[in-house]
C-alpha cells in the first residue's frame, strides 16, 4: 500500500521505523516544524523527521491545512499529490480538518495510546497513571472530525505496574501502537476487515485527557502517600513533581514509594533520614519514602547521596 505517516515525536518514530520495515511503500513523512530547544533554542528536528531523513523519505512540514489560507489550500493539494491508499497518524500535532482525513483512499488511521473512548485527548498516557488506572492500551482509531471520537479498529490492552512511570509506560505503549498498527496493515484486505467490523464509541464511557500544565506537579502534601505516588509517577519524566524547600527553592521528586508507617506529625514533615531514602508525612496518616531528589541546578541524586548532601533535616516540612 502507499502509505503517508504523519507524526512529531519519538512515540509516532516507533510506529514510522515498523512501518518502513514493511512492504508497504511510505510515499511521504509529515511532521511539525522545526521548533527551538535545549538551552541554545537551535531548531531541532522531530524525531519523527530525524528517522525520515536518514532513511530517504520525503519529508513535509506545513504549518497547517486550513482551508482559510493560501498555505493550507497548497498544503491539502500537495497531500492529495501523492495518492495515498491511507495516512498513519501518530502524536502529529496539528489538527486535520475534513478534507484531509476523506483525502486518502482508506481515509485516515490513528493510534491512539489509550483504551478509548476513556482518555481522549493530549496526556492520555499521564492521565492513566494519575487516575490509578489498572490498565490502559492503544486503540487503532478511523479518524473523524472530532477528537478522538472516531470509530475502533482494533485494540491492545497493557497492565499499569505500580513501577510503571509515564516514561516506562510510553516506551510500552509505543511499541504496542507500532505492533498494532502493521498489524492493521497487513494489506489492503486486512484493513478492509478491520474496517468493516469497526466499533462505535460509547460516548457515555468517555473522558478527556487535558494537557499537562506544569503547576499541576506540584506536591499537596496532605494528598495521601498512594494518591502521591500516583503523581510523582504521573508526571515522571515531564515534568516533575516538585514541591518547596522555602521560597523560590524548588525540589523536584524523581522517585518515591508509599511505605507502612503511620504518625501524627504535619503533613510535609520530614520523619526520618537513611540509606533507603526521606521519610516524609502524608495526608491521612500515610508516609512516603522519597528515594530520588534534585535541587535547583543541580542532578537527581539517589537516597544515599541525599543523606551526604545533608541539606534535609529531621522535622523539616517540605512545603
Amino acid at each position: 500500500m502507499k502509505i503517508i505517516f504523519a507524526g512529531t515525536p519519538d512515540f509516532a518514530a516507533t510506529a514510522l521505523a515498523a512501518l518502513f520495515k514493511t512492504e508497504h511503500d511510505i510515499v511521504a513523512v509529515y511532521t511539525q516544524p522545526d521548533r527551538p530547544a535545549g538551552r541554545g533554542q537551535k531548531l531541532t528536528a522531530s524525531p519523527v523527521k530525524q528517522f525520515a531523513l536518514e532513511h530517504g523519505l520525503t519529508v513535509m512540514q506545513p504549518e497547517h491545512f486550513k482551508s482559510s489560507s493560501e498555505e493550507g489550500i497548497l498544503a491539502q493539494q500537495q497531500l492529495a499529490a501523492f495518492a495515498a491508499d491511507v495516512m498513519v497518524v501518530a502524536a502529529y500535532g496539528l489538527i486535520l480538518p475534513q478534507v484531509v482525513l476523506d483525502t486518502p483512499q482508506y481515509g485516515c488511521l490513528n493510534i491512539h495510546a489509550s483504551l478509548l473512548p476513556r482518555w481522549r485527548g493530549a496526556a492520555p498516557i499521564q492521565r492513566a497513571i494519575l487516575a490509578g488506572d489498572n490498565e490502559t492500551g492503544i486503540t487503532i482509531m478511523q479518524m473523524a472530525k472530532g477528537l478522538d471520537t472516531g470509530d475502533m479498529l482494533y485494540k491492545v490492552h497493557c497492565p499499569i505496574s505500580a513501577q510503571d512511570n509515564a516514561a516506562t509506560l510510553h516506551d510500552t505503549l509505543a511499541i504496542l501502537g507500532a505492533e498494532a498498527i502493521t498489524q492493521v496493515l497487513q494489506s489492503k484486505e486486512s484493513l478492509k476487515t478491520y474496517q468493516a467490523q469497526r466499533e462505535v464509541q460509547d460516548e457515555s464511557l468517555s473522558n478527556y485527557a487535558h494537557k499537562i500544565v506544569k503547576n499541576e506537579a506540584r506536591i499537596d502534601w496532605t494528598q495521601s502517600a498512594q494518591t502521591l505516588d500516583l503523581h510523582i509517577r504521573g508526571f515522571h519524566p515531564v515534568p516533575v513533581a516538585f514541591c518547596w524547600l522555602a521560597e523560590n527553592s524548588p525540589l523536584r521528586i524523581w522517585s518515591a514509594e508509599p511505605i507502612e508507617h503511620q504518625h501524627q506529625a504535619q503533613c510535609g514533615e520530614i520523619l526520618t533520614i537513611g540509606k533507603q531514602g526521606i521519610v516524609v508525612a502524608c495526608g491521612d496518616a500515610t508516609s512516603l519514602l522519597l528515594t530520588s531528589l534534585q535541587w535547583a541546578g543541580g542532578k537527581p541524586l539517589n537516597a544515599v547521596q541525599i543523606m551526604q548532601t545533608q541539606k534535609l533535616q529531621i522535622g523539616q516540612v517540605l512545603l
